[in-house]
This record gives structure tokens, sequence and C-alpha cells, in this order.
């Protein structure tokens, strides 16, 4: 009640209008009468928190009965002046109006009560009334909606940091074993000597090198959900033309049968982390094989001119639905539904936060049969 501001004002308010220089918000169960807010002028003792024996209270009738009581001189009042309440607190002139619940269930009365008669009975006193009670009944219905949400609330977001990191230790403990097939296929390489044995560990070190992307894509959506972000090893490139020939060329590996068609045109040097840059880009990449039409070629454009470095990756086929473009680059978003090489919809997500973190920005624009994805940042971020 006391989170309630209108609470004291509405005592305030009850006094003026009746001239009763007591007045309470009172807590009625089937087993307690308690104040939860009180206006007193007339020393009558009772302070918030205050309880009195349920049986010597009129609001113990008006809980069963759900009606209000109004008395405008007790000792005229056929039905009250020998009522046992009064003779036992005093009072002459008294009202008492039920406050309930949307649910219909009764939480208790707003009353007010003094030692000389008032006339309370006027139809605007009691309407006046009534609607305080109302009030203080839908604050109550409000506050309690906002403790669910608020529960409702933290449960997520207990909910979320729990997932995020399980996913970060999961991704940090899958690197050992990751690393031990690595190893274990590069030696077994320099023993097979069959062609068939040959192609069968270059896929595995294919699926590994995926396996090994997918962890870390992981680790960086971790990382930057739980607050240290994506961290970054800048240092000025006076070419970037390297990297980004040795990114396609390892991609062009996975994908033999898919031309990627690369332009380099760098005037000016570049300040970035090369490595992110190259994680951004083969994230592009990898988007482009998966989901271009596979009889077109991957374009691959990069320029730095005017302090501003610019990269894109082409493909051609089927464009983005215009519904997932609002969510694209959101983490466990997926370009087109029902697929199984989407992977886990993170690869944009990580490719965002990268260009992000230099200070730039990534687009997606689909025109004339063809998806681009254009980074653009600041040649000195």
């Amino acid at each position: 009640m006391a989170r309630i501001d209108a609470v004291p004002s509405i005592l305030e308010i009850a006094c003026r209008i009746t001239g009763l220089r007591f007045a309470a918000v009172a807590r009625v169960t089937d087993t307690s009468w308690i104040a939860c807010a009180v206006r007193d002028e007339i020393d009558f003792g009772l302070e918030v928190g205050g309880s009195l024996d349920l049986k010597t209270t009129i609001c113990d009738e008006i809980r069963d009965s759900r009606r209000g009581v109004i008395i405008d001189h007790v000792s005229e009042d056929p039905v009250f002046r020998d009522h046992h309440t009064p003779r036992r607190y005093g009072f002459e002139s008294y009202i008492s109006i039920p406050i309930l619940r949307r649910d219909g269930s009764f939480f208790g009365t707003l009353c007010a009560l003094d030692p000389l008669p008032a006339k309370l009975s006027a139809p605007d006193i009691v309407g006046t009334f009534e609607n305080f009670a109302r009030l203080i009944g839908l604050q109550l219905d409000l506050q309690d909606d906002m403790a669910r949400k608020d529960t409702l609330l933290a449960d997520a977001d207990r909910s979320t940091e729990i997932r995020e990191r399980f996913i970060a230790i999961l991704g940090h403990d899958l690197r050992n074993p990751v690393a031990a097939i690595d190893a274990g296929t590069t030696m077994l390489g320099r023993i097979v000597q069959d062609a068939k044995g040959a192609s069968i560990l270059a896929q595995m070190k294919q699926s590994t090198r995926r396996i090994g992307a997918l962890i870390e894509d992981l680790l960086d959506f971790a990382r930057g959900r739980l607050g240290s972000g994506l961290t970054l090893d800048t240092a000025p490139m006076l070419t970037l033309a390297t990297p980004i020939e040795q990114v396609v060329a390892e991609l062009q590996l996975v994908h033999p049968d898919r031309p990627i068609d690369v332009h380099i045109a760098l005037d000016e040097p570049v300040t970035c982390d090369v490595a992110r840059i190259g994680q951004l880009l083969s994230n592009l990449v990898g988007n482009a094989l998966t989901h271009g039409a596979p009889d077109e070629p991957v374009k691959v454009s990069a320029e730095s001119k005017e302090g501003v470095f610019r990269l894109m990756v082409v493909n051609g086929g089927p464009t983005i639905p215009p519904d997932i473009m609002p969510t694209l680059f959101q983490p466990f978003t997926r370009s087109a539904e029902g697929s199984s090489r989407n992977g886990l919809g993170l690869g944009l997500f990580i490719a965002s936060e990268i260009a992000k973190a230099h200070g730039g920005t990534i687009e997606a624009i689909c025109a004339d049969g063809e998806t681009r994805f254009v980074l653009t940042m600041p040649c000195a971020c």
C-alpha cells in the first residue's frame, strides 16, 4: 500500500470532504484487520501496521456482505446505536466502503470515522468513497501485474544468461577434442598413400575447419552477449590484398566447383584487425556459397579510397525474403527456413559485430536478382 502514491492524498481528501478526522485503508481477512495506511487527527492510536481484533470491527460484517456501511449519527441510528463497535471505539460518524480486486476477491476497506456526527450519506460523498475504493483496488491489481512481469523478466534474464554461459563453456570445451582430431588427420595425412584415403582425410580436414569456425562463432557470440564484446587487435595494413586472397583461396578449396571472382583496388592503407576482417569475409563468402545460385560465380570486391574501406560480396540466385530482412543480422536468424545448410545462424551476426567494432556498418541489398552484402568502415578506425 505504501507504494501507491495516491493513497495519502485519498485519505486527506476523504477527511476534507466529510469533516471526519480519522481515515484508513485496512486489509481485512477472515482472521485479521490490519491498517495499511492511516490519517489520524484525533489521536485514535492506530498506526500503519497496527491491528484490531477483527470481531470488534464493522469491517468483518462488510467482508461478508460486500456492501458499504454509512452512519451519520450512531446514537440516532436504529441499526448501530446499540452495536458493540461504536461503543468500543467511541465514534458517532462512520463510513466504510469495500475494496475489491479485479477477480472479485475482497481486499479490505476504505474507512473513516469521528467522535462527532457528520452528514455522510450524501450521494456525492458515498460516490467519492466508492470511486476511491475502486481506484485503490485497480492500483493493487496493477502492482500485482507489474510484479508478475518483473518476475518473468528476471526469470528470462537468468535463463538467457545460463544459456549463454552454457554456450561459452561448450564452445571452450570443444576446442581441445577438435584440435586433437585436426592434429590426428594431419599426422594420418603423412602416412596414408592411397588416393581414396587421402580424399577421406581431406574431407575430414575440411569438416574439422568447419567445426572450428562454428566454435569460434559460438565463443564470439557468448563473449559479446555476456558483456566483454569482441576483441580487436588493430594495426595499419598497407594492403589487405593478401589476407583477402587467402580467405578466398581457402573457401575455394572447400568449394572447388564454385567460381569466386575477386577484384581488389586498395589505394589507401586500412587500420583494422586483419583476423577479424578475414573472419567477416569468410562468413559473408560462406553465406553466398551456401545460398547463392550454384551456376553463378560469387563476386568479392574490396576498395579503399577517400578514407573509406568497402568490402562487398555478391551472389546471384534467390534473394532474401523481405520478412527476414529486418532480423537478418540478429543471432540465430537464418536466411531461408528449412535449409539444413544454414548452420547456427551466427555468421551474419558475427560479421555485423565485427563491422561495429571497427566503427563501420554492414548492410544487405537485394536487387536485379542479386544479393549484396556491403561492409563500409573508415580506413582509420
